[in-house]
């Protein structure tokens, strides 16, 4: 049998989930098994001691397929950076450990990545499979919030894109190693998808559901969404090869000008 020519690595970073952890890993290797080269299990400081043994005990079920790793860059950007720089496959897919990233809608995902060759297949919350916007028990306020924060983003960028902000996307693997990523707390979610987008990504976006965790909290108090702003206009503004990472070695011989 020939080998799959699509191997994701898939992100989970995890602070104080268990059960959801267990049961996203579950669904992800019952529904998507032969698309999976590893999961990543990024773990911190703040990782409470159950979560850890939770990752740990998966990484002996699942050994050479689940890695659990303590990241060494600080908060959610700074996990997701590290996860990055360890990622191997063909396409790294950013998720979420605790259920509000629909692990069913990976199997849809990874089927659009290889059905339409896409750098980056991306979903959306705002466009549900009815067209409606698909939420269970979003704080009214932050959905408010949140609409301003799509509609701004959108026009700044000129893109008809509909969810710039919601980490759960896959990514064609060259594109996550080539750009140079900044953001150490949750702005890191809509760099991973301005900084392609400026760059020429070719993205899909399809429609995925959002429902608030039952297990954990929280980490990113609502004051902090305004921050999503700063690299919003840093990125729009910069020189493309400001956005690029560009090896030691080559750095002298770079003669490559961009728009």
């Amino acid at each position: 049998m020939a080998a799959n020519p699509f191997q994701a690595c898939i992100i989970l970073p995890v602070v104080d989930e268990t059960e959801s952890l267990r049961e996203t890993v579950k669904i992800l290797l019952l529904e998507n098994c032969s698309d999976i080269h590893q999961i990543l299990i990024v773990m911190g400081k703040i990782t409470k001691p159950e979560a850890r043994a939770a990752a740990n005990a998966l990484v002996e079920q699942y050994p050479g397929l689940i890695q659990a790793k303590d990241q060494k860059k600080p908060f959610l950007g700074g996990a997701m950076q590290d996860a990055f720089e360890w990622a191997s496959g063909t396409h790294l897919l950013m998720m979420a450990s605790d259920l509000e990233t629909n692990p069913h809608d990976v199997k849809a995902i990874f089927a659009e990545a290889k059905r339409g060759n896409w750098d980056i297949v991306t979903t959306t919350r705002w466009r549900g499979e009815k067209g409606a916007p698909a939420f269970e028990g979003y704080n009214p306020v932050k959905f408010l919030a949140n609409w301003l924060f799509q509609k701004s983003f959108a026009l700044l960028y000129g893109t008809e894109l509909s969810d710039l902000t919601y980490g759960f996307r896959v990514f064609k693997m060259e594109w996550v190693k080539k750009i140079r990523w900044e953001e150490l707390r949750h702005p890191l979610l809509l760099e991973t998808m301005l900084k392609p987008l400026r760059l020429g990504a070719r993205v899909k976006e399809i429609p995925t559901t959002w429902k608030a965790r039952v297990e954990g909290e929280s980490h990113n108090p609502f004051w902090r969404n305004f921050l999503y702003f700063r690299i919003a206009f840093k990125t729009r503004f910069r020189p493309e090869r400001e956005l690029i990472l560009i090896p030691p070695t080559a750095a002298p011989a770079q003669k490559e000008t961009f728009a």
